[in-house]
């Protein structure tokens, strides 16, 4: 038994050092999101099967979906590297753009959570109203962040 306990706790070790080299410390929250895709999607289908309105071309762009998540937290994080870089050669501090890639992380994070508590309540699973209120400020406050209007006393 002992063994076996040996042999699980270096392959959590390598896991844990392979996702830390390729993700950086903050790892966990790359997995977290991977893992909140697959529950989008399982509970996806469930509310389709349960709503009967099943479709194998819409599971499909569901997947196409999710994997240009991916795509765009590529591209969100290369930038910020990029602009990181850019700012070093010119001698500008940019080391702010950083910020390009976490922001993008979260809030396809705080998307999916919403999602995934909507097919649940489409299902009939009693989900905390403060829960979905909750979520639905953050994702208005982060949408708001991202048209440059922090401030409600300064929109038209």
């Amino acid at each position: 038994m002992e063994k076996i306990l040996e042999k699980v706790n270096l392959l959590w070790a390598a896991a844990v050092t392979l996702l830390t080299a390729a993700f950086g410390t903050y790892w966990f929250l790359f997995a977290a999101f991977i893992a909140l895709n697959v529950v989008d999607y399982v509970t996806g289908v469930i509310k389709s099967r349960y709503t009967r309105t099943e479709n194998s071309n819409k599971g499909l762009k569901g997947i196409f979906k999710k994997v240009g998540y991916w795509v765009v937290i590529a591209i969100a994080f290369f930038l910020s590297y990029g602009f990181g870089t850019l700012g070093t050669i010119i001698g500008v501090n940019l080391g702010f753009t950083v910020l390009i890639g976490w922001f993008t992380l979260g809030t396809f994070i705080v998307n999916e959570i919403r999602s995934i508590l909507e097919n649940l309540v489409l299902i009939g699973v009693e989900v905390p109203a403060w829960l979905v209120k909750g979520l639905e400020v953050a994702n208005e406050k982060i949408n708001d962040a991202m048209e440059g209007g922090g401030d409600d006393d300064n929109r038209n």
